[in-house]
């Protein structure tokens, strides 16, 4: 069985509505905190080049405390500085990111359509 693995925050709304419809729906995932467990320069690189300027949320507190000269840094760099920045969850699955935790992600990931081939 393919493991789901989520990144976010323990503390996002979000993260925990993800993880309780994975829970229910039996899946097997893994959650990574990003606050917590910092993500390596690697591995945002890869989110960012797949999701995208997506991947940044401009909406957050964290974002509105910013700086000009702080929000003119790359995005990586900034991510790398500032976790929460992160628009939350990236899931990862079958080799694929999703971001967020929209209708067309849970029909994925809870099974209700069929994987893409």
């Amino acid at each position: 069985m393919d493991e789901i693995q989520v990144y976010g925050l323990n503390s996002c709304d979000t993260c925990r509505k993800a993880r309780r419809a994975l829970q229910a729906a039996d899946k097997s995932f893994s959650f990574t905190d990003v606050r917590l467990n910092k993500l390596g320069e690697a591995d945002l690189r890869l989110f960012y080049n797949v999701l995208g300027e997506d991947l940044i949320n401009r909406r957050s507190t964290t974002w509105r405390n910013l700086g000009e000269s702080e929000r003119a840094k790359a995005p990586v760099s900034l991510l790398l500085e500032y976790p929460a920045l992160m628009k939350r969850p990236v899931i990862e699955y079958r080799g694929k990111l999703y971001l967020g935790w929209n209708s067309d992600v849970q029909s994925v990931l809870l099974g209700n359509e069929p994987p893409a081939s």
